[in-house]
């Protein structure tokens, strides 16, 4: 089939971009993608687009991430109707935070950096902090979705005491480096040019408040009219979860947000030291989150249904209350859950495809040796956006890369730093990315929007990284 398998998310990612349907969009590049596997037979194609959606399930990760949508608009509500949300705003703001328009963006900048052990959970915390100031000054919904996606993958990455560390280390053992293998990495970190770039630019951005492109008219829209939305938008998270008002009598105290927030934070190291039997870079990421969510939730409701001394001895939700608050929540993000089953189905036929593998195996070793890390780069680039994947990624180009790298004298950290700078760049500007996705759920963006307005300053960053690798190249 040789260039055809790459039809199927390169058909998907442009009819979403073009038409704003994002969810058709996926599907018929879904369906054109069973239909290769299936001989040409649309039929039958059909009838194994139902099975690979259905096989998403199949894998325990991919099960529990879903789960974890749902589970977060739960949370949300349930902050938001105990006037936790409110709370947190006045308590912040008599603190001089998210005063301004400086303040309120390099607040979710500074959250996304401390938070780097997941990259859902800082989306999610970035963008819950960010949203209520966000939205009072009148800054677009967009480029907090950009602060949320700007500061989850590229931060874990170049923080890697996590779950992509130790899947980077795991990958880097199959190739038989295991004595070094660390200091490889870390070496690797000074040459992971993208990540370096995108953090930096997101923090020149909020300290100066410049923009260009679809993201320059987000701003200028919201700040003449108000509308932190595009009028039509859809967002990823109802706006009736994440607009929901205070219940009658609420007593608005920020501990009623920032207690469920620490608590699911909390659970994140707890979560990943448990999976890993004592080790926090062996866990599991999507266990994690999924307990940190769960946990957080729970805690929520307990914290909501017990007597308040100063309201009476009246609760601010009884737990009937709190259970079907959580319920709407969770209703409210059926989209975003729909949205990420289609994502993974798509990956799981591209690389049923073998796309990855035919892309790499574009690289030739007789070809100048200068320019190799910037190729590597560049194919990392257009795998990972492809494919929406950082860590699929990482697992086709490391063994290519590495022995590649070895066998022309290249430095090995330069060629690692390409592989993760270039897998980096898709799971952060991809629109089939869960990073990318969840980004648009935590700031109650519309997918399409959320991409549209970020991948200019994804495609000036990766062309800037470009350029930087074949100077590094160059120099050996």
């Amino acid at each position: 089939m040789d260039g055809l398998v790459l039809l199927p998310p390169v058909v998907a990612i442009v009819l979403a971009l073009w038409t704003r349907e994002v969810y058709l969009s996926l599907l018929i590049g879904l369906w054109l993608g069973t239909t290769l596997l299936e001989g040409g037979n649309p039929l039958e194609g059909l009838r194994r687009l139902g099975d690979e959606v259905v096989a998403v399930f199949a894998d325990a990760g991919n099960t529990r991430v879903v789960i974890f949508c749902l589970l977060v608009g739960g949370l949300v509500a349930l902050v938001q109707a105990s006037g936790g949300v409110q709370g947190f705003i006045a308590w912040a703001q008599r603190r001089g935070w998210g005063a301004t328009r400086r303040s309120a963006e390099l607040l979710a900048w500074s959250v996304g950096m401390l938070i780097f052990v997941e990259s859902s959970i800082t989306s999610l915390v970035t963008g819950a902090v960010g949203r209520p100031f966000f939205d009072q000054l009148r800054l677009p919904r967009e480029k907090l979705a950009f602060y949320c996606d700007a500061t989850s993958a590229p931060v874990c990455m170049m923080i890697p005491l996590n779950g992509w560390g130790a899947y980077v280390l795991g990958l880097l053992a199959a190739q038989g480096i295991t004595t070094g293998a660390v200091g490889l990495l870390a070496h690797s970190l000074l040459y992971n040019v993208f990540c370096w770039l995108i953090i930096v630019f997101a923090l020149f951005l909020a300290w100066t408040g410049w923009g260009f492109g679809p993201m320059r008219k987000a701003e200028q829209r919201a700040a003449a009219t108000g509308q932190v939305l595009r009028p039509g938008a859809r967002p990823l998270m109802a706006e009736e979860v994440a607009g929901m008002t205070p219940v009658e009598n609420a007593p608005c105290h920020a501990r009623d947000f920032l207690i469920p927030l620490a608590v699911m934070v909390g659970m994140i190291f707890v979560g990943l030291w448990a999976t890993g039997q004592g080790n926090l870079m062996a866990g599991s990421g999507s266990t994690a989150v999924f307990w940190a969510v769960s946990v957080a939730m729970a805690v929520a409701m307990g914290l909501y249904a017990l007597p308040r001394p100063l309201g009476g001895g009246r609760p601010v939700l009884s737990l009937t209350q709190g259970m079907s608050i959580a319920l709407r929540g969770m209703g409210g993000l059926v989209g975003v859950t729909v949205l990420v089953v289609l994502a993974f189905a798509l990956g799981q036929v591209s690389r049923a495809l073998e796309m990855g593998p035919y892309l790499v195996g574009l690289i030739h070793p007789d070809w100048p040796v200068w320019w190799l890390p910037a190729l590597v780069f560049l194919i990392g680039c257009f795998v990972s956006f492809t494919l929406g994947s950082s860590w699929a990624t990482f697992a086709m180009l490391i063994p290519v890369a590495l022995p590649l790298a070895e066998g022309l004298g290249l430095p090995l950290p330069l060629m690692l730093g390409a592989v993760l700078s270039g897998g980096v760049f898709g799971d952060y500007a991809s629109p089939l990315s869960d990073t990318t996705i969840i980004s648009s759920m935590a700031a109650a963006c519309d997918h399409v929007d959320h991409v549209n307005t970020q991948l200019p300053y994804a495609l000036l960053i990766g062309g800037i990284a470009l350029v930087v690798f074949l100077v590094l190249g160059a120099l050996g």
